[in-house]
């Protein structure tokens, strides 16, 4: 800001207009201030989703493995002799059932390391510590061992039908430090996704300057906005764009055994998640140029031509294939929010003033 400029705001003798003057190096040192304040709050977020890593993988897993079950299972309809019969999750057991149990994946008891696939009849009995757990009902063989009746297994009563997947139903890694790296990865783009509201407060702060003093009143409904409408563009990539998408693409390999790479899936979720997060974004952005009067809802109208291109070469990008049906699953829900902006232009767009006029 020129010397000038602050005499007279000092003096009383203009009001603050917008077009302060900063010199370029003062333009350097503004963004970065605002880059070191957005580093230091993202750092501080990546340190505690560091915590929590493990769960926020399986959350972003849960769709690739459900998809990889629905490719390696076969579905059949549960029915008995007389029709159809419900099935229960373990936590209806009750002290006294019993069954036979088989083990979806390799598990090691002491010593012994039972395969994928051997079954044993359990129990459900309490401990000598009064531990209500499901024990061994019969002697098992495994290998040079011998596994005695009443041997305590590793089955977790709270679990629900799908919460545990085989092993032809997760992800692999190819190294000793892609585990690491994963969920270093996954903390570093939740931190990123935390820090959103903060991000964007340090953006408007460094193009408000440019703005009328009563058009910087906007900055609470952008950032409330931009990050609801963040928060909706993740979740409907997550549960309506991801799914049918991964059971698409993993079903066209049922001739093959499929392996799916983590590292290659997490860079498919993020820049999915992140690419409709950033999508969404669309009428934030337009309430506050409609607010300022940069945009208008006749202006809209008449460029939804150049808009649907746009949309379409964005769709392009994102879509996982290059095939036209999965390019308009993406491009669909953009061209929706083009619409939802014209009528947020409609209602809230008027003609920008000086603050003088305001």
């Amino acid at each position: 800001m020129s010397a000038v400029f602050k005499r007279k705001i000092e003096a009383g003798d203009a009001e603050p207009e917008v077009g302060g003057q900063m010199s370029f190096l003062e333009h350097l040192d503004e963004v970065r201030k605002r880059l070191m304040r957005s580093a230091a709050f993202v750092a501080v977020a990546f340190i505690g989703c560091l915590f929590v890593s493990q769960s926020i993988y399986n959350f972003l897993a849960r769709p690739a493995q459900e998809a990889l079950a629905a490719q390696t299972q076969t579905r059949v309809e549960v029915r008995g002799i007389d029709g159809d019969i419900q099935t229960f999750s373990l936590n209806t057991l009750k002290e006294g059932d019993a069954g036979r149990l088989i083990l979806d994946r390799e598990t090691k008891i002491g010593k012994s390391v039972i395969p994928a696939g051997g079954s044993v009849n359990a129990r459900v009995a309490r401990d000598y510590e009064g531990q209500i757990g499901l024990f061994t009902d019969e002697p098992m063989f495994t290998g040079n061992t011998i596994l005695p009746k009443g041997v305590r297994l590793p089955f977790d009563f709270n679990a629900q039908p799908g919460d545990q997947y085989s092993a032809s139903q997760r992800m692999v890694v190819t190294t000793a430090m892609e585990p690491f790296t994963l969920y270093m990865t996954v903390s570093f783009y939740t931190a990123i996704a935390l820090s959103l509201p903060f991000l964007l407060l340090q953006i408007w702060g460094f193009v408000s300057p440019g703005l009328y003093p009563h058009e910087r009143s906007y900055v609470t409904p952008f950032i409330g906005l931009s990050t609801i409408s963040f928060v909706v563009g993740a979740a409907f990539a997550y549960y309506v764009l991801l799914p049918p998408a991964l059971v698409y693409l993993i079903g066209l390999g049922e001739d093959f055994r499929v392996l799916l790479r983590a590292s290659d899936y997490l860079d498919f979720i993020t820049i999915l998640i992140l690419a409709m997060g950033l999508v969404f974004q669309m009428p934030a952005i337009t309430y506050v140029l409609a607010r300022i009067g940069v945009v208008t809802a006749g202006y809209l109208i008449r460029n939804w031509r150049i808009a649907l291109i746009a949309i379409l070469v964005v769709a392009a990008f994102a879509s996982p294939t290059p095939d036209v049906i999965n390019m308009m699953f993406f491009a669909a829900p953009m061209f929706g929010l083009y619409i939802i902006s014209i009528f947020i232009a409609w209602l809230f767009g008027k003609k920008r003033t000086t603050h003088a006029e305001a």
